[in-house]
């Protein structure tokens, strides 16, 4: 395998760790489950992705199309973002409130 290829990859295994890092530490630190919702979704799928395409970059110095790797891919970037929506419809149809702050500007003045 050619050295900017291992570079290349390596990069992108640094990268999606760090995403997925992020995600798991929103996990863990934020208070809501719309917030919680949220972080690892969006971050995992950008995790996700980049160890795949630091493995679609490794089979291909091997001479074999990454197949399994794109169809992953394809299969997380329909899947996360589908589920994150049906489980948050989920918590509004259940009215499941929200822990967050309500800016001031927000809330209407009553006369």
């Amino acid at each position: 395998m050619t050295q900017w290829l291992e570079n290349a990859a390596a990069l992108l295994v640094l990268l999606a760790s760090f995403f997925l890092l992020v995600g798991a530490i929103g996990l863990v630190r934020f208070p809501d489950f719309y917030m919680r919702l949220h972080a690892p979704t969006k971050a995992s799928t950008l995790g996700v992705g980049g160890v795949l395409l630091a493995s679609m970059l490794v089979t291909l110095a091997h001479g074999r199309p990454g197949v399994a790797e794109l169809l992953i891919t394809l299969f997380v970037f329909v899947t996360a973002p589908v589920s994150a929506n049906l489980m948050g419809q989920a918590a509004l149809h259940l009215k499941l409130r929200s822990q967050a702050p309500v800016p001031r500007d927000a809330v209407p003045e009553r006369r």
